[in-house]
């Protein structure tokens, strides 16, 4: 399934676009939306995983709300209070905030961020294959 993102204007489009694989759609409201822009962002959105990345203010939560009930599945992602907006949000959280939602394999780690190494899997009881233990190490069976 498709992943799309929407956000409230063309800055924080900028911002996440820098962040995230051209695969993810980001679509902006450019402000509260009309009935004609809640439909327009439904038919492009209506068979996506939808993400809602607001600002934490008044206008952001108003669509917030409005974008909820057109998307009642859709993920909320959040800005901090005294940001200033998704574009205003440092790379650094809002990266916190797309691996929380689960989007890490569409992130584009900024080159000042270390990108996460993959944890190796943990084998159990490691020199239990092992064809050649330590002495006094025996392997289990």
């Amino acid at each position: 399934m498709s992943i799309t993102i929407i956000v409230e204007g063309k800055n924080d489009r900028s911002k996440l676009r820098r962040l995230l694989d051209e695969e993810v759609r980001i679509l902006c409201t450019f402000g509260t939306p009309n009935s004609a822009k809640l439909e327009s962002l439904y038919l492009e959105a209506r068979r996506d995983d939808v993400y809602l990345f607001l600002d934490n203010d008044s206008s952001g939560r108003k669509i917030r709300a409005l974008l909820s009930d057109l998307f009642p599945d859709a993920d909320h992602l959040y800005t901090r209070r005294g940001y200033a907006g998704v574009e205003g949000t440092p790379d650094e959280y809002a990266v916190q905030q797309l691996e929380k939602a689960g989007l890490d394999e569409y992130i584009l780690y900024p080159d000042s961020m270390l990108r996460p190494e993959p944890e190796a899997p943990r084998r159990r009881g490691a020199f239990a294959s092992d064809p050649h233990p330590a002495p006094g190490r025996e392997p289990y069976e």
